[in-house]
């Protein structure tokens, strides 16, 4: 049985989700709920209001992300910032989540194309 494998690349705002093998028609893109103009609005109610909103948005999208993940065997968590960290800090105890395989990679912002050959290179390289 093939292995079902998954790069996601991520930021705090946005989730790019790169199925392997490489299809760019199946690429997702998942963005966390917190937007500007919800900061914007929640900053006119205070600034604790503003982190509270915040904070439940970030853990909404780490939830989405991590159900996502639960249908995967092997996931390689990458981008440019702690959120990929963040995310797997989520999850990491999880028994749930025991059997698959996480890797996290650190990465400087990248076009799509770089994107999907660094999830090539990486299942690619990979020999079970």
């Amino acid at each position: 049985m093939d292995k079902k494998k998954l790069g996601i690349c991520m930021d705090h705002s946005t989730a790019k989700l790169i199925p392997f093998p490489i299809n760019i028609d199946l690429d997702q893109t998942i963005h966390c709920s917190f937007t500007h103009q919800a900061k914007e609005e929640a900053m006119q109610k205070g600034e604790s209001a503003m982190h509270t909103k915040e904070q439940g948005a970030q853990d909404d999208y780490y939830r989405t992300l991590a159900a996502i993940i639960r249908d995967y065997d092997e996931v390689l968590l990458f981008g440019p910032t702690d959120a990929k960290t963040e995310l797997y800090h989520t999850f990491e105890h999880n028994n749930i989540f025991a059997d698959i395989k996480v890797e996290i990679r650190q990465a400087d912002k990248m076009t799509e194309n770089q994107q999907h050959a660094l999830v090539r290179q990486y299942f690619e390289g990979e020999r079970d």
